[in-house]
């Protein structure tokens, strides 16, 4: 799956398989939403760019944590700290919830004004890996879709309708830092200007 996007963002035929076995008809996602799915740039960037507003960064909750259980996709093993952060990205306009994200961080990796600014929780982690000049490496992993269930309130959905998500991990210096799954109301994208 990794290297399915890696280099291009087009995939002959139109059916890609995720981790879960399914298969997802690329050409039938509305086009900024496959958009979405295959970048590595910045996720925030590019809706203000297509919706045309500012896109707010709001902190849903974020913890310092000592992790239970391994996490092969980013090499941590029992015992080794992280934060785990809960964000969503709203339109300052409209009110719209356009991406719900969840990540996980290994903090010792991370240089200390980035560490300091990344507690501090006020924008979004690609747009404070940018501000801060820090050469990534950003990999796509998965993506599918479910139902909103227990995130439709704080996208303001129905529970059951549609999520499109991915998830990517981002590298600093070859090694594992973070691991992002973001998920996006498909209806929005499909009724997009």
């Amino acid at each position: 799956m990794s290297e399915l996007f890696r280099a291009k963002g087009y995939a002959p035929g139109g059916f890609v398989m995720n981790s879960k076995q399914e298969v997802m008809e690329m050409a039938a996602l509305p086009p900024f939403l496959r958009t979405l799915l295959v970048t590595d740039g910045t996720v925030t960037k590019s809706l203000e760019a297509y919706f045309w507003e500012v896109v707010n960064v709001e902190n849903l909750g974020q913890q310092e944590l000592t992790v239970e259980e391994a996490i092969e996709r980013l090499n941590i093993t029992p015992g080794d700290s992280a934060l785990r952060r809960e964000v969503r990205l709203v339109g300052a306009d409209s009110g719209t919830a356009f991406v719900y994200a969840r990540s996980l961080l290994r903090l010792n990796l991370l240089p200390e004004d980035l560490r300091a600014q990344i507690r501090a929780g006020k924008i979004g982690i690609g747009e404070l890996l940018r501000e801060c000049g820090l050469e990534t490496f950003r990999e796509l992993l998965d993506f599918g879709t479910e139902p909103a269930g227990a995130l439709a309130e704080v996208l303001g959905v129905a529970a059951d309708d549609e999520l499109v998500y991915r998830v990517y991990r981002i590298s600093f210096h070859q090694e594992p830092m973070i691991l992002v799954t973001e998920k996006f109301p498909r209806a929005i994208y499909e009724h997009a200007p």
